[in-house]
């Protein structure tokens, strides 16, 4: 279960990814338009207390995973919303500075340090079809037939923040690490339903 705070182009590229990734056995569960970081994170916490407290689970549910996409920005209590996240055992998709920047290393590496608005008109150049302000997406269908280049391209980012002593600086984003867990219970799914 995925929980955003976008109600229009994370859901849009998640949903893409979840058509691409159709095995039966793989069920990713979009809840978008959650709000703040830390509004996200408290939902998703729930979530995993509530599967953990819930009686007996089916096999599938044993495995679940509960996901947050967090947009760094400016948002008030970013940290805090991390650590709930982690000390509850979701897992954290954070973008920095924002979820447009996983969208643009599908087109290009990316490494100077943006404000979210620089980062929607860059996007928004990339992308034309784009429009943040209209409420208009990416075609995400589009986009996830590149999406083995982004995850390489956040991986590098990351490693060259860490190299500078910040992580998860500007700019940075971890939603490749859970692009690659839906593409992997995916294939493994499929190869299970092949034997």
């Amino acid at each position: 279960m995925l929980y955003c705070e976008g109600s229009n182009t994370e859901p849009a590229y998640f949903n893409a990814l979840k058509r691409t990734c159709s095995n039966a056995l793989i069920g990713v569960e979009v809840v978008p338009g959650v709000g703040v970081p830390y509004t996200i994170a408290e939902k998703a916490a729930e979530r995993v207390r509530s599967q953990r407290g819930g009686g007996r689970r089916n096999s599938y549910e044993k495995s679940d995973q509960v996901w947050a996409v967090l947009d760094r920005n400016d948002q008030p209590r970013f940290d805090d919303a991390i650590t709930l996240c982690e000390s509850n055992h979701v897992r954290v998709g954070r973008s920095n500075p924002c979820f447009e920047l996983w969208l643009i290393l599908h087109e290009q590496d990316y490494n100077r340090p943006e404000r979210r608005d620089r980062m929607q008109s860059i996007l928004g150049d990339l992308l034309p079809e784009y429009d943040r302000k209209r409420g208009k997406t990416p075609d995400c269908d589009e986009l996830i037939s590149r999406v083995e280049d982004a995850e390489q391209r956040a991986e590098a980012l990351l490693r060259r923040r860490a190299e500078e002593g910040s992580p998860y600086g500007n700019p940075s984003t971890t939603v490749g690490r859970l692009t690659r867990e839906i593409r992997t219970a995916d294939s493994r799914a499929r190869a299970r339903t092949w034997r």
